[in-house]
């Protein structure tokens, strides 16, 4: 197949829609198919030196106040590229802003589409303008409604969907590296640097922003024995800094390195309530860790509670205070992730890419059947 996978964001973007484009079209190669990424231009000329397959960059600017994020200008690059690669199905990633033009080009051009909702849009507007989920929740009916199949990462995050409105839902989750995330990449020299005096090492991984909450990891800085190590960067970065003043701040990590610490810490927390998946839920399982995380989202499909970690009300420090002290004991946290990292050892990207392109193989055959 020829698949042209349009992107909000790609490497060297670190989020969840731009490792899940990336992993994608990875595997999409790896089975013999012809993909084209078209994502937004970053500053750094060499960004695809070791991508996949070709990548169309669409000139995009920062978000204001929000640098990481780039977003998308229109332009006619993104119905040539389409045009140019003879696409059998366009993959829409987390369609907002370029993923609507490329709806809208392949509606013309009457290519197969498949969008993949990945992000909590509605949410977000709540945290950054107070307002304006209605608007956000339009703008993704008029993208997810015109698509052939739209593919949900959680059975929350389709339940959602289809309460507003939007047809066609299935059920896809994501994949996890559980040969990089793994138990035995813990590292005590650097447990010894982090926590010299053998304290539980609590952690989190992901963007320092206002919707991601880690403010919330508050209740726990300063309980005895306990020390938080935060990884990751972002527009909060400082604010928090200043807030959790016992923490260890590593800034942005990944690979290797970041499967390291993963496999370092004692607990995992995820303090966001929009996750529609949560991809370092997956990963901190598959490094042996128990898990705290909102009863909200994504984490649900994840986190069994109290048999793989603790799933707690949504913003409540109360709660995730309570939640670490009770994975002070160290046999229980020992259960928990071992089978944490039983119920993640078959969600390998691999299977996971095959579960794709049998979406996409359904979505042609019902394509060309009408046709008929």
């Amino acid at each position: 197949m020829r698949v042209v996978i349009v992107t909000e964001s790609f490497p060297p973007d670190i989020n969840g829609v731009a490792h899940c484009a990336l992993q994608t079209a990875r595997h999409l190669v790896r089975r013999g198919h012809q993909p084209l990424v078209i994502a937004p231009a970053v500053p750094d000329p060499a960004a695809d030196t070791d991508a996949p397959c070709p990548v169309v960059r669409v000139p995009s600017l920062p978000l204001p106040g929000y640098a990481q994020v780039r977003v998308a200008l229109p332009s006619r690059r993104v119905a040539a590229a389409i045009a140019d690669h003879r696409a059998d199905l366009v993959h829409l990633a987390g369609p907002f802003v370029l993923g609507v033009r490329a709806m809208a080009a392949a509606t013309r051009l009457r290519v197969p589409t498949v969008a993949v909702y990945q992000t909590d849009l509605a949410g977000y507007a709540r945290t950054y303008v107070g307002a304006g989920e209605a608007t956000a929740w339009r703008r993704l009916r008029a993208v997810h409604g015109a698509a052939d199949r739209t593919l949900a990462p959680s059975r929350a995050a389709l339940r959602d969907l289809e309460a507003h409105g939007i047809a066609r839902v299935r059920l896809w989750g994501r994949g996890v590296d559980t040969t990089r995330f793994h138990p035995g990449r813990r590292d005590q020299e650097l447990r010894r640097a982090l926590a010299p005096d053998g304290a539980l090492l609590v952690g989190y991984v992901g963007r320092l922003a206002p919707e991601k909450r880690v403010d919330l990891l508050a209740a726990a800085d300063g309980l005895p024995g306990v020390r938080l190590v935060v990884v990751g960067d972002g527009p909060s970065g400082s604010a928090l800094r200043d807030r959790l003043p016992g923490a260890h701040f590593l800034g942005r990590r990944t690979g290797d390195d970041l499967a390291r610490i993963f496999a370092s810490l004692d607990v995992f927390v995820h303090t966001g309530p929009y996750e529609t998946f949560c991809q370092t839920v997956q990963e901190a399982m598959a490094s042996g860790l128990p898990v705290i995380a909102p009863a909200a989202g994504g984490p649900l499909d994840l986190v069994a509670h109290r048999r793989t970690g603790l799933l707690v009300p949504p913003e409540d420090p109360l709660a995730l205070r309570e939640a670490v002290t009770a994975l002070a004991a160290p046999g229980l946290r020992a259960a928990y992730g071992r089978a944490g990292r039983a119920d993640v050892a078959g969600r390998t990207w691999e299977a996971v890419g095959d579960e794709l392109i049998g979406h996409y193989l359904e979505v042609l055959r019902e394509r060309t059947a009408v046709a008929a």
